[in-house]
């Protein structure tokens, strides 16, 4: 288990929000930190590469970005994983999951607009030739990933 020093803690917590949207994000992170651009980088990779960090990168309200669609897809179970691997490929796709359900692959299809997000889906659907749910949102809510960590409490 990776042991985190004050700076990684310090670095987890300032930035699980407020990533800097700029040309140089990572600088912007090593002046508020007091560290240099090059070991903020190599602080994320080693977070990453010990699992302590799954991603890095800022969330953007989508409909300001362009289009985007929940779909699903019903995947033979024993097809699955390459069936993910697949969609993961394809522009667009942020992420995906596995789900107990007759569509059992969900994924978010993002692009610029709702023509090029129709086209999108309508290849992945052909090169899949599987059945898939298209499912556009109704009403948006606001998930904060963001949380306290209580360092103190960890081992």
């Amino acid at each position: 288990m990776m042991r985190l020093d004050s700076t990684d803690r310090h670095l987890i917590n300032l930035f699980q929000r407020d990533l800097p949207v700029c040309e140089r994000p990572y600088q912007a992170m090593s002046r508020q930190l007091g560290i240099a651009e090059e070991d903020v980088i190599e602080r994320l990779h080693s977070l990453q590469a010990s699992q302590v960090l799954s991603r890095v990168g800022p969330v953007f309200e989508h409909s300001r970005a362009g289009a985007s669609l929940l779909a699903a897809v019903a995947a033979p179970e024993e097809q699955l994983d390459l069936v993910a691997a697949r969609v993961n490929r394809a522009p667009g796709v942020n992420h995906n999951y596995a789900r107990e359900h007759t569509y059992n692959l969900w994924f978010v299809m993002t692009a610029p607009d709702e023509e090029t997000l129709e086209e999108r889906l309508d290849e992945l659907e052909h090169q899949l030739r599987l059945p898939m749910l298209r499912l556009p949102m109704v009403e948006a809510y606001h998930i904060d990933l963001g949380f306290p960590i209580d360092w103190e409490a960890l081992p």
